[in-house]
């Protein structure tokens, strides 16, 4: 674990908690980019000629790493951007459902085109809410973040799998944004149809990448109205042979921030995948059970059997400033000091935090 948090310079200087706000990039990674970086300024354009090739490596890559067709794989700029693109390949009027008060580029995004818009509540009955707003509106598409940023309230797979099974023209699509890299989660045999992350949270893989997998009925059911040169692959007479998932490429695409993504992932790989799902799972069970007893986390959280890295703690300005005094970064989130556990977390870590609020 030392040699693995040497990786990370800023854990020698702080606790830090706040990976559901920023996540770290490696030294090993920062030694790629600028490897990269310096390639591109004494090549030029002899380095970028081969950056077809790399795109599709990256694409395999992520393909490998979440179980999907490198196919159904596009490398997007970030969350927001493709989740709007994929909106606006909805026919207008669809009737979509989402959770009140989620992460507010997916209710936004959502709220501001021509749908007819329905709500469930994010409670400690997640998923019976969702199942009755199903029955009772009857929707085409279900968008919504896998786990929710502000208290880490994370949707149960296994019944994601059971709504499909009932409702089998119902589309799932999700945010994995706060999810991805915290657990083992593979798309091919997931109920999901679309599934969309960036990736400088716990993908640790930096800023300006994203990626979005979809599957082939979500394909046959969603239009996409952007296109560009680069859907084309740069072929001037192919603007009609464009195959589905390039509509979502248009432009031109930085081999420096998704090879920081086929990178980090690469790197994960090589730390054990399993072994990081490991690590959180026993972080987040040991953190759970003190924060429970010291009367710091919401109902809603405290009675649910499954949770996520993120924990939304009940304190305020006071206590976040002396957090800070003590060199613990976190964030301030819905009233409330939000702190989040990744694999180069320790349980000193959570020992520190826990004798700070403790004080």
């Amino acid at each position: 674990m030392e040699e693995l948090r040497k990786e990370f310079p800023v854990l020698s200087r702080y606790t830090y908690l706040n990976t559901p706000s920023c996540g770290l990039i490696s030294k090993s990674l920062n030694e790629w980019r600028s490897t990269h970086d310096r390639s591109l300024l004494e090549e030029a354009s002899i380095f970028r000629d081969a950056h077809k090739t790399h795109i599709k490596e990256i694409k395999s890559t992520v393909g490998r790493f979440f179980n999907a067709s490198e196919g159904d794989v596009a490398l997007i700029p970030n969350f927001t951007l493709g989740l709007n693109m994929l909106l606006d390949g909805l026919p207008k009027g669809s009737r979509i459902l989402l959770l009140d008060k989620d992460y507010p580029s997916i209710n936004w995004a959502v709220e501001y085109r021509d749908f007819e818009i329905f709500y469930a509540s994010i409670d400690q009955n997640l998923e019976a809410n969702i199942e009755q707003a199903v029955m009772h509106h009857q929707p085409d598409v279900f968008v919504f973040s896998m786990v929710q940023y502000l208290n880490g309230i994370k949707i149960d797979a296994l019944f994601l799998d059971q709504l499909k099974a009932y409702h089998p023209n119902l589309l799932l699509i999700a945010d994995g944004t706060q999810y991805l890299g915290t657990e083992l989660f593979n798309f091919s045999e997931s109920a999901l149809d679309v599934m969309l992350a960036s990736t400088y949270k716990w993908l640790i893989s930096g800023y300006g990448n994203a990626f979005m997998i979809i599957k082939d009925d979500a394909k046959q059911r969603i239009t996409p109205r952007s296109i560009g040169f680069n859907s084309a692959d740069g072929i001037f007479d192919s603007r009609d042979e464009i195959s589905y998932i390039k509509y979502f490429e248009p432009g031109h695409q930085d081999t420096l921030n998704f090879g920081s993504l086929k990178f980090s992932l690469e790197w994960m790989e090589g730390c054990g995948v399993k072994h990081i799902a490991e690590t959180n799972g026993e972080l987040i069970r040991n953190a759970k059970e003190v924060f429970s007893e010291m009367g710091l986390l919401e109902t809603s959280v405290q009675n649910r059997k499954e949770h996520s890295t993120i924990f939304n703690l009940n304190a305020g300005e006071v206590v976040f400033q002396k957090l800070r005094e003590r060199r613990i970064i976190c964030s301030q989130r819905a009233g409330g000091i939000r702190v989040g556990f990744h694999f180069y977390n320790t349980a000193d870590d959570l020992n520190r935090l826990i004798d700070a609020l403790r004080s």
